[in-house]
């Protein structure tokens, strides 16, 4: 289905790209098309998104117009799809599922022989961050766009949102090359204690936004698992500096 707004503040194709990486970012977009002259976006979702979701993810020098004849449209088309199945969430977070078991595996495979706990989660941490990294990489600027929606220090810092995918690949390497590891693992719990406060955030205010944890390539919903993830990173984190630097 398509939905058509009209937005107000446009005035280069620097706002017209910010507007469409915007609405790329919600949970059910499709495809995006913004005409700056006529100043509208041509929506294709899977279901009828609501005009505060829309309103919530537009920069604010931006305005979204909403129209008498889109909102019956939306409203009849809201009834059809009230009796359409959804998606699982646990479907939604089937790509997150299965990249954590397979770095669960490789972490397994490259410990086989002389297994240590230690080296087990050095190097699951380190292709954590370089798988996550990557897909950030294949669309930077959305996954900046994305990534301010709930990180704290993204929304204040726009610039932090472009350099993160930075800080996650080195802190790949180092952990995965096990050089600097105190520096290395002190900044993996501050930065994702950063991020994990924004999560619990927008959980708690029930806000319906994607999870920018692997970028814009796959849509994922921000759910418990965005936070579980984080979570399981800053213990490992913790312990390792506790029992062995400190």
């Amino acid at each position: 289905m398509t939905q058509t707004y009209h937005i107000q503040g446009m005035t280069c194709n620097g706002c017209k790209d910010s507007v469409t990486r915007a609405f790329q970012s919600l949970e059910g977009v499709h495809q995006v098309h913004v005409d700056l002259e006529k100043g509208t976006a041509l929506l294709t979702t899977a279901s009828v998104l609501q005009t505060k979701l829309l309103k919530q993810v537009l920069p604010s020098k931006f305005t979204l117009i909403e129209d008498n004849t889109q909102r019956v449209k939306q409203n009849n088309e809201f009834d059809r799809d009230k009796k359409a199945p959804q998606r699982s969430k646990l479907k939604q977070l089937k790509p997150l599922f299965l990249i954590f078991g397979f770095l669960l595996l490789i972490s397994c495979a490259l410990n086989f022989r002389g297994f240590t706990r230690l080296d087990f989660m050095l190097d699951f941490m380190g292709l954590f961050f370089f798988v996550f990294s990557l897909f950030k990489f294949l669309d930077l600027s959305g996954f900046a766009l994305s990534f301010a929606m709930y990180d704290p220090l993204a929304k204040r810092q726009p610039l932090y949102g472009r350099v993160y995918p930075f800080l996650e690949l080195t802190l790949g390497f180092l952990l995965l090359a096990k050089i600097q590891l105190p520096i290395a693992l002190l900044v993996t719990v501050v930065l994702l204690s950063i991020t994990t406060l924004g999560v619990c955030v927008v959980l708690l205010q029930k806000k319906q936004i994607t999870c920018a944890c692997l970028g814009t390539v796959l849509k994922l919903p921000m759910t418990q698992a965005t936070f579980i993830e984080n979570s399981v990173m800053i213990f490992m984190a913790t312990f390792i500096l506790l029992t062995h630097y400190i």
